[in-house]
């Protein structure tokens, strides 16, 4: 049976983050994840979590100055990147979160490349010895229009180049199902590399029971290829996020297939 992880940048937004977490937990959620929880104090988010049990999975570094999108593939930031870097590591250690998604940025060619990946062993060599994962992840061009990082393909090269065994790939099937398709051997092709994976409906990012995708067999392939981790739900509600939770037996039934 799959499990499902609550991504609170999208859910329960009307509530404070420790709030938000109980109210993941009381719709059954089996995980927790985030964007940018950085400015409320540790601790807090910490009592939540231990007092519900929910493992926080994620976290991103920060964006950077309005209108960005993320420093660690821009030339010329590099000691602002690295700073994030290190305040998000720091945050999550503090939290028992397991992974760091870090933010490349709105760049491209050569030189940039060159910059995220020296960030991001800079990233994996902090992260290891506290058990973090570091998480990249491909963004489509509407969403985040001049990311750096668009292709499932692009982030396996530079996984495969950088020599970490904590750098992984988020594969989020809504960005990579915009960009690419083919879901279901992309899924294959990367299952070493897998970090974490996140759905939605695509085009809309609302809950994942109707549009492009059939989750149902997403899920049934993710099983398929042993995959236990929680899955994260990062789409938009609409509404009251309780009022979107259907979905949640659906995918979790045995016969979903």
């Amino acid at each position: 049976m799959t499990r499902f992880s609550a991504n609170l940048g999208f859910l329960w937004t009307d509530l404070p983050l420790p709030q938000a977490i109980r109210a993941a937990h009381r719709a059954g959620f089996d995980a927790v994840e985030c964007h940018w929880p950085h400015d409320l104090p540790a601790a807090d988010l910490a009592a939540a979590l231990a007092e519900t049990g929910l493992p926080m999975l994620g976290l991103n570094t920060r964006r950077g100055r309005p209108g960005e999108n993320g420093l660690a593939a821009l030339p010329g930031r590099e000691a602002e990147a690295r700073a994030e870097i290190g305040r998000s590591v720091d945050y999550a250690a503090a939290i028992g979160c397991g992974a760091v998604h870090v933010m490349a940025g709105q760049a491209e060619g050569p030189a940039a490349e060159r910059v995220f990946r020296a960030n991001l062993d800079h990233a994996c060599r902090l992260a290891r010895p506290l058990g973090i994962t570091i998480l990249i992840e491909p963004l489509n061009r509407y969403d985040a229009p001049g990311y750096f990082l668009t292709g499932s393909d692009q982030a396996a090269r530079i996984i495969e180049a950088a020599g970490h065994d904590n750098l992984r790939l988020m594969f989020d099937c809504y960005h990579l199902q915009i960009m690419e398709g083919d879901i279901t051997r992309r899924l294959r092709a990367h299952r070493d590399i897998l970090g974490h994976v996140q759905i939605a409906s695509v085009p809309d990012r609302g809950p994942p029971d109707s549009g492009e995708l059939d989750h149902r067999h997403i899920c049934a392939v993710l099983d398929e290829l042993g995959w236990t981790r929680p899955v994260g739900a990062e789409y938009r509600p609409g509404g009251p996020t309780e009022a979107t939770l259907g979905w949640l037996d659906i995918l979790r039934s045995p016969g979903r297939s």
